[in-house]
């Protein structure tokens, strides 16, 4: 009786879906907003050298990289929708701060502020969303909601690289500063809207298991073969944005504005299709639909290991169509690998596992702009070659892993209407 009453507890109680895939739309408007000021924000309003205010970036973000595992903990013992507020809330903070920054020591501090927000927020966000799905009776499925909240993610940080691209244009201080103020402002926001409108219930009540600690998942081989291939996937995932000015001015002598086209475009796409295409997946085996993206990201290393300069006739509509490969690969990637590792881990520990699964991205994230910048200057070839390689290997390692994941985990089955 008492495993039945748990039951129905988790699934009622979830509300305001809507709210929250909004609310993270906003939250990312708010990081779109300051993503292209990276770095130029604070060479512009302060004095201190860009080689120095890079050091400190990355030291700030740098002492986050042990966050994840005591996110992980605090979202199993207290569910994880509390932590997506207080991240945002920590992100508002920092960016208030980055208006009053005027030396070493507030660039430091102000970036920690946001890096720690960050990592709270991506460490707890998924773990938030199928807790949301254990305690709805709404008819989407969890790859679903993972879907919109990709497509929302997406369109909120293409809208605010769009409006900073604008209105930064005439290099005011005050400018940079209302973007910061704005970023805030799309923060607090967003913690606002989920904290009054979006309730996940107890879906994150679950039987506790004798032994659900990190040393339970560091004895999970599956799970953790599922982390380091997808850290091949987030590999990928992240080389458009990273590689895609450098093949376009360097690779073939083109024009500035089509890097822009292209990752408006592919911005677009995956905003539009996230939530339909990942709906027609239901039923389908989830490693396969990811060994489906590998293969599609291969493709796409194909058509730009090809690319040349001076050849504007073909080399521009290849880059185009291996732009769509590309996006139909990571259309489908981002909510079913999710899907799959949410499966994947027992419902007592899935904060620790999905925060776990997090490091295949910050690793990848790492690694990404060493890998193309090195291979590249051997060969403009060289690190799609590479890469392919790797996402080829990649379908031969998952369907191996296929056979040792959990069954239930393997399909998202649609649920039924309530």
């Amino acid at each position: 009786m008492a495993n039945g009453g748990r039951a129905e507890a988790s699934t009622r109680g979830s509300r305001g879906g809507p709210v929250l895939i909004g609310a993270l739309a906003v939250d990312s408007l708010g990081n779109g907003l300051f993503l292209p000021l990276s770095l130029v924000y604070f060479v512009e309003l302060t004095d201190v050298p860009l080689a120095l205010v890079g050091v400190l970036l990355t030291v700030a973000n740098a002492v986050t990289l042990p966050i994840p595992i005591w996110v992980g903990t605090l979202a199993d013992r207290f569910g994880a929708l509390p932590l997506v507020v207080g991240a945002q809330l920590l992100q508002a903070v920092g960016f208030l701060a980055y208006a009053w920054v005027s030396g070493p020591v507030g660039i430091l501090v102000s970036s920690a502020l946001v890096a720690i927000g960050v990592r709270f927020f991506w460490s707890a966000v998924f773990t938030a969303i199928a807790d949301f799905v254990d305690g709805s009776t709404k008819t989407h499925s969890r790859d679903t909601w993972y879907a919109l909240a990709n497509g929302a993610r997406t369109a909120g940080l293409a809208v605010g690289g769009l409006v900073t691209g604008f209105v930064v244009s005439d290099g005011r201080d005050a400018t940079y500063r209302a973007v910061a103020y704005a970023a805030a402002a799309c923060f607090t926001v967003a913690a606002v809207l989920i904290t009054a409108f979006v309730r996940t219930g107890s879906g994150h009540a679950h039987e506790p298991l004798e032994r659900s600690g990190y040393a339970t998942l560091l004895r999970d081989r599956p799970f953790l073969g599922l982390i380091a291939l997808n850290s091949v996937y987030a590999l990928s995932s992240m080389m458009l944005g990273v590689a895609l000015p450098t093949v376009i001015l360097i690779g073939i002598d083109g024009p500035a504005w089509l890097t822009s086209a292209l990752l408006a475009g592919n911005a677009v796409l995956i905003a539009v299709l996230s939530a339909p295409v990942v709906a027609r997946l239901t039923g389908f085996r989830r490693t396969r639909s990811i060994i489906a993206a590998a293969a599609l990201w291969a493709a796409w290393c194909v058509s730009l290991a090809v690319l040349v300069p001076g050849q504007p006739g073909w080399v521009l509509p290849v880059l185009v169509a291996g732009t769509l490969l590309f996006t139909a690969a990571e259309v489908v990637h981002a909510p079913v690998s999710m899907g799959l590792a949410a499966a994947a881990a027992p419902p007592a520990a899935r904060g620790r596992y999905l925060a776990t699964f997090q490091y295949s991205f910050t690793i990848s994230s790492i690694i990404a702009p060493a890998f193309f910048a090195t291979l590249f200057e051997l060969a403009t070839a060289a690190p799609w070659i590479a890469l392919g390689l790797l996402n080829i290997a990649s379908i031969a390692g998952m369907l191996l892993l296929e056979r040792h994941l959990p069954e239930s985990s393997l399909k998202d089955p649609a649920p039924s209407p309530s």
